[in-house]
């Protein structure tokens, strides 16, 4: 690998774990404002208080069996999958650790929009570093993939109303703050996807320097 192609792969992997650092942090500061989670943080939290495990030791247990879900759907992960896993976990529970309790509804409703927006932000950051998505994300490509004319919007939607649904159930947080998330995540994802993803470098495609056939550009894999 070039001295190019080993700064821009530091560069992705700098970006990834920021991404996956903030996204914990997203995490915990919607955890605080009490007021309603994400749909799969909804599932976590659930099944946390069922099991009395911590809301980060959860979240790597149940991304670890998503991931298991991958294999019947042939779907490869990459290291920011495996990261995903684990890096999110770990850093919402010190996140939770530090960030203190709020009670007033001011100061609830800031962490909450502070937590939806840092959540977008963080999304489009280890999305963009192109080096595999969540297990979430991937499980449901991977079906749709699997599964041709299925849309992508439907099998996201049947599964995000399941883990809520069940999540609920067993004790999960549902509340302004899930339905908030719900309507700013799509236009943020929007905005930061596009913003931070690094596009794939060009190489030349011959390099003989032959006359009549100059270089033709193709990209880098992932």
């Amino acid at each position: 690998m070039t001295t190019i192609g080993n700064q821009r792969l530091i560069r992705r992997l700098a970006q990834l774990y920021l991404g996956l650092l903030l996204y914990g942090t997203s995490m915990a500061l919607t955890i605080e404002s009490t007021l309603g989670l994400n749909p799969w943080d909804v599932f976590h939290q659930g099944l946390a208080h069922r099991t009395g495990l911590s809301m980060g030791v959860t979240t790597i247990v149940v991304g670890a069996l998503v991931l298991l879900l991958w294999i019947p759907l042939r779907q490869r992960p990459g290291v920011g999958t495996v990261s995903n896993v684990v890096v999110i976990g770990l850093v919402v529970d010190g996140a939770l650790a530090l960030l203190p309790t709020v009670t007033p509804v001011a100061a609830r409703i800031g962490f909450l929009a502070a937590g939806i927006v840092l959540n977008g932000m963080a999304t489009g950051l280890y999305l963009g570093a192109r080096l595999g998505p969540g297990p979430r994300d991937g499980l449901m490509t991977g079906y749709v993939a699997r599964r041709p004319g299925r849309s992508i919007r439907l099998v996201r939607t049947v599964i995000e109303v399941t883990v809520l649904a069940v999540g609920w159930l067993l004790g999960g947080t549902f509340g302004i703050g899930t339905v908030a998330y719900a309507l700013a995540i799509g236009p943020l994802a929007h905005v930061f996807i596009p913003l931070f993803t690094v596009a794939p470098r060009t190489v030349p495609a011959n390099r003989s320097g032959k006359p009549g056939t100059g270089p033709t550009a193709v990209a880098e894999p992932v």
